[in-house]
């Protein structure tokens, strides 16, 4: 049994050493350690490996010894900003005062402006509220102060408890339960220690999980508000494209009346896009609900539950079937990608559907060597399509379709439409590539899948839907 300890230890020498001494003595196995004290000098990520008896007893020693804080511990760095008079020991009364209410400096930022006056700030680790708040009741009798919300300035501040505040910040702009904390916690660390290994600072780390949740939230609601358009096909076909800000493009495939959807988004917009549906289409709500997913990926199946039926290749059946069952996917499955994919999840309230709604159509026979293999055909209205398989290249289980009559495809991520995204979607897309080093399982494999898509295509003027980005038109000159 394999559990994670998020411990605030003193900073002073030997703190470690007293925690691995309590796991020892249990014959419990620490299996990994993160600790940066540029990022936070008290917060310890330990991951440890014993029976459930040994953990349990884990859990107590730690408590015991102050190194386990509840949930909702919300001990930090407060930021003030104290105006003082630029004169000789103007800082010295806000010091002694500062000693007197044993609160510790974490930052200190001040330089002269050529004023009469300096915006003195400084970092105070807070343990106690009604100290602080006694703290500024006197400090207002020497000098103006000001508290600042670090967790929105440019700067981080805080080097001590980051990641609680961290992930507060996070919880507040997405409006998350107190459950989704340990998760946070646990993956903006591992998205940390990963990047930080390879080189990438810290705070850009923070910084663009932040930025990536504060652009999720943007979206919500009235401001929700995706790029759609229409696409005839034939005269009794029309492809409706919905291009989100943030996630996955979903295609409405109407035809002799019938209706498929293909990939659905991220569960955050379920509100937002079920009000869509029911402009686009007005018998929504009676409907049988039909969807056909491209691959796997969190941010194609977040709707999947609104659906009767979900039709996949039989390895996307297998991926949501090893979720539904409380398992790693096959993003997940790679350590790379596993942090901020379960970051994503927790964002977006992502729920994987019932594995009774979901159809396996195409049998995996396994043994693929082509990157792009037929594996069957699909037939919806009067389309006619031809069912690829990719090798893995961005994700197990990816499936392109393509209709030689009609001169349509529907690529996924392998063939995505990067110079058709509006500001917003590039802006959403450029935070993955960071946080997951690629957002390809095999970058080089997935190049050789996009070139077979093109290579498949006869010739003639085709329109080509990726998963992001506008509709592509895409000319194929005959060979001579």
């Amino acid at each position: 049994m394999k559990k994670t300890y998020i411990t605030t230890m003193p900073n002073h020498i030997g703190a470690f050493l007293k925690a691995s001494e309590c796991f020892a003595k249990l014959g419990v196995n620490i299996t990994r350690v993160s600790y940066n004290k540029a990022v936070d000098s008290h917060t310890l990520f330990i991951d440890a490996e014993g029976t459930e008896e040994q953990l349990g007893r884990a859990d107590a020693e730690l408590a015991k010894i102050g190194y386990l804080n509840g949930a909702g511990d919300e001990r930090g760095i407060v930021l003030l900003e104290f105006h003082l008079r630029d004169e000789p020991g103007s800082v010295t009364a806000v010091l002694r005062l500062i000693h007197e209410f044993s609160l510790n400096i974490s930052y200190i930022s001040s330089q002269e402006n050529g004023t009469d006056y300096q915006a003195f700030k400084m970092g105070l680790f807070v343990e106690d509220e009604e100290r602080l708040r006694a703290f500024l009741s006197r400090v207002e009798a020497l000098c103006p102060v000001r508290v600042i919300d670090y967790n929105h300035s440019e700067r981080v501040y805080d080097n001590s408890i980051f990641y609680r505040s961290f992930v507060s910040g996070l919880m507040r702009t997405m409006g998350l339960p107190e459950d989704c904390r340990e998760a946070l916690l646990v993956n903006s660390n591992l998205v940390m220690q990963m990047l930080d290994e390879k080189g990438l600072s810290p705070y850009k780390t923070f910084e663009s999980i932040g930025r990536f949740a504060q652009l999720l939230a943007d979206c919500r609601g009235e401001t929700f508000a995706p790029r759609i358009t229409e696409h005839a096909v034939t005269e009794e076909t029309k492809i409706t494209l919905i291009e989100p800000p943030c996630g996955s493009n979903t295609a409405i495939i109407q035809s002799r009346g019938e209706t498929l959807f293909i990939d659905s988004g991220y569960a955050l917009y379920r509100e937002e896009m079920e009000a869509l549906f029911r402009r686009l289409l007005g018998d929504w709500d009676g409907m049988k609900k039909r969807i056909f997913i491209t691959h796997a990926d969190v941010d194609h199946c977040g709707l999947l539950p609104l659906f009767d039926e979900v039709l996949a290749s039989a390895k996307s059946r297998e991926c949501l079937a090893l979720e539904h069952a409380g398992e790693n996917g096959f993003r997940e499955q790679n350590p790379l990608h596993r942090p901020y994919i379960s970051i994503c999840k927790t964002l977006t309230g992502y729920r994987p559907p019932e594995p009774g709604k979901v159809r396996g159509l195409w049998d995996d026979r396994g043994g693929q060597t082509e990157p792009l293999q037929q594996i069957g055909f699909f037939r919806f209205g009067e389309l006619n399509f031809e069912v690829y398989q990719g090798n893995g290249g961005h994700l197990k289980g990816e499936t392109v379709l393509i209709d030689y009559g009609h001169h349509i495809a529907f690529t996924g991520d392998i063939y995505v439409n990067v110079h058709g995204m509006t500001r917003e979607q590039a802006a959403y897309n450029q935070y993955a590539p960071v946080l997951m080093t690629s957002v390809d399982t095999d970058p080089k494999l997935c190049a050789e899948e996009r070139r077979a898509i093109l290579q498949r295509l006869g010739a003639g003027k085709w329109q080509v839907f990726g998963a992001h980005g506008m509709k592509k038109d895409y000319q194929v000159e005959a060979q001579r």
